[in-house]
């Protein structure tokens, strides 16, 4: 990920291993995805609502499109709603065992 510092010049921010592994493996299965349904880049990005280049950053892991993008493409594949199903907190054990606790307002440090 590129950022800039107080002097306005880029400086490149360190990707923890796992952050990049995960991006590589979900923009893989992303584009696995489209050509199972042999769905072409331009389909996809066009159905999607986003250029060919976002689709392509989602699909070779690079970290850089919106959350909303991956999302439309997500929609476009038919995988929007398993994704979303997967981050439910109340699927693993520790939100199976807190279901019944009222969730705070505010987690402060």
């Amino acid at each position: 990920m590129v950022v800039k510092d107080e002097d306005n010049r880029r400086k490149v921010r360190a990707q923890p291993p796992a952050l990049g592994r995960g991006l590589r493996v979900f923009g893989e299965n992303a584009a696995s995805w489209r050509k199972l349904q042999r769905l072409s880049v331009d389909t996809v990005a066009a159905r999607a609502g986003i250029s060919r280049d976002t689709l392509r950053a989602i699909e070779a892991g690079r970290g850089t499109a919106s959350l909303e993008n991956t999302f439309r493409v997500l929609r476009v594949l038919g995988v929007l709603d398993r994704v979303i199903e997967a981050s439910d907190p109340y699927d693993t054990d520790v939100g199976r065992l807190r279901a019944d606790e009222v969730l705070p307002q505010r987690v402060r440090r």
